[in-house]
């Protein structure tokens, strides 16, 4: 797999691809409506990025960024085959993957210097210490980041941190968690989980991780996300992550689809096993109006992007 994620014309994400997918993807660009794509490292990297642009009967546009603005480079390449060797190097670290590759520095405009955010007493703790359990829990995008942190302290007609700020902010907040990151070594606790659901999800039960806001949500939103045939469900909401991240344990939801207690039974069994087999620690008394507890655990999630 490929440690970057692909961004589709219509805001579909492919994350951690295989090299023929991107290939695949990279040839189908060019209708109305897929004309271009954008690829990002895994973590994604502030000002860090390649993307292509390509229109039916016209050649292939290609550009990458490495950092400010001063580093952004433009290609022109005739077809497809040369973009994929070049998206693919870069994604893989190839030190010659533009090799061959005839970039034009753009001239952009300069960065605008971003003002110091004047908070009242208060208010920049608070602000920070939201932004860095959403960090913690690892689900959210740098852009997601941004958003939280423009509107957290948001109240009637108070916004007291513009976009510029809000960016700086969670970029800034962003890197210290990858810097964090790159010192862990091994699978995580929230990996095994990952793992644990992605063995249910081939096993017939729909399992979805960081899933709507709170449980009602989630209940109510689940069998939409069902593949046919699919049995039952398990899921835990951003409550449940922000809980974890604060070191609580993580708490799972299931059921069946068809709503009996025979049916939950027999779903909640097979999370506990699956969790179980990834040696992680599992409490549930058996009983299908119980919750599955998995505790204790150390929630260190990667980040994407």
């Amino acid at each position: 797999m490929l440690a970057i994620t692909v961004q589709t014309e219509d805001g579909q994400r492919h994350c951690r691809i295989p090299a023929a997918e991107l290939a695949a993807l990279v040839r189908r660009i060019g209708t109305s409506g897929d004309t271009f794509l954008v690829v990002e490292r895994i973590p994604d990297l502030p000002g860090t990025y390649i993307q292509v642009l390509h229109r039916a009967g016209e050649g292939y546009t290609l550009e990458h960024r490495d950092g400010a603005p001063d580093r952004h480079f433009q290609a022109g390449l005739a077809g497809p085959e040369s973009v994929i060797a070049a998206i693919t190097g870069w994604a893989r670290l190839n030190e010659d993957w533009d090799a061959g590759i005839a970039w034009q520095l753009l001239d952009l405009a300069p960065s605008v210097p971003v003002p110091a955010l004047d908070l009242a007493d208060g208010e920049l703790d608070l602000l920070t210490a939201r932004v860095r359990e959403v960090i913690a829990g690892g689900y959210a995008t740098r852009a997601e980041l941004a958003e939280l942190a423009e509107e957290y302290l948001v109240s009637q007609d108070h916004r007291p941190v513009s976009p510029a700020q809000a960016t700086l902010l969670a970029d800034r907040m962003w890197m210290e968690r990858v810097e964090e990151q790159a010192r862990w070594e091994g699978e995580t606790d929230p990996e095994r989980i990952s793992r644990a659901f992605t063995a249910l999800e081939a096993a017939g039960i729909t399992a979805r991780e960081n899933f709507t806001c709170c449980r009602n949500c989630g209940h109510a939103e689940i069998a939409a996300e069902a593949a046919p045939g699919a049995r039952g469900f398990v899921y835990f909401h951003s409550e449940c992550t922000d809980a974890a991240v604060s070191g609580h344990g993580l708490v799972l939801l299931y059921g069946g689809f068809d709503g009996s207690a025979e049916a939950a039974t027999v779903i909640g069994r097979e999370v506990v096993a699956a969790v179980a087999a990834t040696g992680l620690p599992v409490e549930w008394d058996g009983s299908p109006e119980r919750a599955i507890t998995v505790t204790p655990l150390n929630w260190r999630r990667r980040l994407v992007g």
